[in-house]
């Protein structure tokens, strides 16, 4: 089969919602157009068909928000989504075992996603939220989404490190996580303060990799290779 053809006001319409950034609760007419490149005149028309659908809502000032239908979207997709029942759970059980932050990260084209985070009781430790998005060529957890998400296969998984990438006081380490027939899901990774992390890293490593393991097998994959 061919390629579908692209509709561009879809295209535009979805650029325009993802030109909010974190902890950003609105944006003016004029922000919205520098960063999607579109004209004022193009951006309001298309900002008016996502006010419609409940996906985007025009603020006091005549400042746009994003739309209550997307948090609505969001949720069904968690609750559809295998890694939403099961991932969570493997984090607060690596937490409880190593002391540290865990994290579940998937590629998001040229940048990794912070899908899902618990985070280490102790006082000092590194920030990082669901949705926070780094460089793909940044960090442990990015070096394994980069390795095995070529198709590499299973049973060639390690623990994969990293010291002071991201930020400079901050060590990790991440694992791939596999589903059925081999495919890479994401990448499990725990971090902390670098002068923490760096002397535990054989006992933090000999954590990671079987949590990584129960939790591919919770997804119907195996990490010794395809099912």
């Amino acid at each position: 089969m061919g390629q579908e053809p692209v509709v561009a006001s879809v295209e535009r319409a979805i650029g325009l919602l993802g030109c909010f950034r974190d902890g950003e609760a609105s944006l003016p007419l004029r922000e919205l157009s520098a960063r999607s490149g579109l004209t004022k005149s193009t951006v309001l028309r298309l900002m008016g068909s996502l006010e419609r659908l409940r996906c985007a809502e025009r603020r006091p000032g005549g400042a746009w928000a994003l739309g209550p239908m997307l948090f609505r979207l969001g949720m069904l997709y968690a609750r559809g989504d295998s890694l939403a029942a099961h991932v969570p759970q493997a984090l607060a059980a690596l937490v409880a075992a190593t002391g540290e932050s865990a994290s579940f990260w998937v590629r998001d084209g040229d940048a990794r996603l912070c899908l899902f985070r618990a985070d280490s009781a102790q006082a000092v430790r590194d920030h990082v939220r669901a949705g926070d998005r780094f460089p793909l060529a940044q960090g442990a957890s990015g070096r394994v989404l980069l390795r095995w998400g070529a198709g590499r296969a299973a049973g060639a998984a390690e623990v994969l490190t990293s010291d002071g990438e991201r930020a400079p006081e901050v060590a990790a380490l991440a694992v791939p996580v596999f589903g059925p027939g081999g495919g890479l899901r994401g990448a499990l990774s725990v971090s902390g303060p670098r002068a923490r992390m760096m002397p535990a890293l054989p006992s933090l490593g000999a954590a990671l990799l079987p949590a990584a393991g129960l939790l591919t097998e919770a997804l119907g994959g195996h990490l010794g290779g395809p099912a």
